[in-house]
């Protein structure tokens, strides 16, 4: 069995990977820096899982007094680690590979979402650049050959559909995106230089339990539970490839195998869905109507995605298994479920 490095792994596509390698009966170490840039508790929720503590929120609570957020907690027999390090912080990360030998690292430390990105430019070039760059480094200095790096669909604005990976990205529309890009031609500069053995994944709109509050999926499922109205930016025509978690964590695990440096769509490959339509979903689902406040749609947002997942299936032997409607179903029950503490988180 292998040791992992995870990065951000509180968050909502990272915590899924770092079960899905404890299932499989590998090691991970887990670093995060927990912060608020969304709701704190989903990731208290997440972490608490991975922690296998059956009380999240008294668990949560007890180790924020013990810890402040901060320090090293280990579960599962020591198979599962915890480490409060930030991928900006080098030292940090320095000493963490010279306790460990990892077999691999698995970045999904990220300052997601283009809209922040258009007013916080700073924070995502330290987090999805420099970060990269420092883990990079250390795996240059440790001998850490392989990395699977998480990336964007956002890259392929103005592109024709559906998006593949041999279509140039070279006129990003946000800082989200251009800080992404960059990350990508750093691993391909120490794959070029170093030897690094490099995966880039290009995620298209995960959706699933525990999700971003701040993604519509979440929003809108909370608005319309709840009798809010929906705030839409644009006419609801906008469509997107949606992805269930599950697939995602599942086509990231699968790229850790040796490929020299490849990027790779990771996608529904199916009809993506128009946000109207997803609404419209959702409202079957939860048996309500909703009302829409409507606002101009964003400059930087993509009208519409669609992956090309022939080169997924063809290198890594990966498909999506789940269907938009079921994963939506999953998703919606997962809110049932958890209604009495998600009504207070902030979308």
């Amino acid at each position: 069995m292998a040791l992992y490095l995870v990065t951000g792994v509180a968050g909502f596509i990272a915590s899924r990977v770092a079960e899905m390698l404890l299932a499989q009966g590998h090691s991970v170490v887990g670093v995060d820096n927990l912060n608020d840039y969304y709701d704190v508790r989903l990731k208290d929720y997440r972490l608490s899982r991975l922690m296998g503590e059956v009380n999240w929120q008294a668990g949560a609570a007890a180790n924020r007094s013990q810890f402040g957020g901060r320090g090293r907690r280990a579960a599962g027999a020591g198979r599962f680690i915890f480490e409060a390090v930030d991928v900006e912080d080098r030292d940090g990360l320095e000493k963490l590979f010279k306790e460990f030998r990892f077999d691999a690292v698995f970045n999904l430390a990220a300052r997601a979402g283009v809209a922040y990105s258009l007013e916080n430019p700073h924070i995502y070039l330290s987090t999805n650049t420099q970060g990269v760059l420092n883990l990079l480094e250390c795996q240059r200095r440790h001998g850490v050959k392989k990395i699977v790096l998480a990336s964007t669909s956002s890259l392929y604005a103005g592109c024709p559909l559906p998006f593949s990976e041999d279509q140039p990205v070279n006129t990003p529309l946000s800082p989200y995106a251009a800080t992404k890009k960059a990350a990508e031609l750093l691993a391909h500069s120490y794959h070029k230089m170093h030897g690094l053995d490099v995966t880039v994944v290009r995620y298209f709109t995960v959706f699933g339990p525990a999700g971003r509050p701040d993604m519509s999926i979440f929003r809108f499922i909370e608005a319309i539970a709840h009798s809010r109205p929906i705030q839409l930016l644009g006419d609801g025509t906008q469509s997107r490839d949606f992805t269930f978690v599950d697939d995602i964590a599942r086509g990231t695990i699968l790229a850790a195998k040796p490929v020299g440096y490849e990027i790779v769509n990771l996608g529904g490959g199916r009809s993506p869905t128009t946000i109207a339509g997803l609404i419209s979903h959702i409202e079957q689902a939860l048996g309500k109507k909703t009302t829409i406040q409507g606002h101009p749609p964003m400059a930087a947002d993509i009208k519409a995605t669609r992956a090309d997942i022939t080169k997924a299936g063809a290198l890594l032997g990966w498909e999506p298994a789940i269907t938009f409607e079921d994963g939506l179903a999953a998703t919606i029950a997962w809110h049932r479920e958890n209604e009495s503490w998600l009504r207070a988180v902030i979308p």
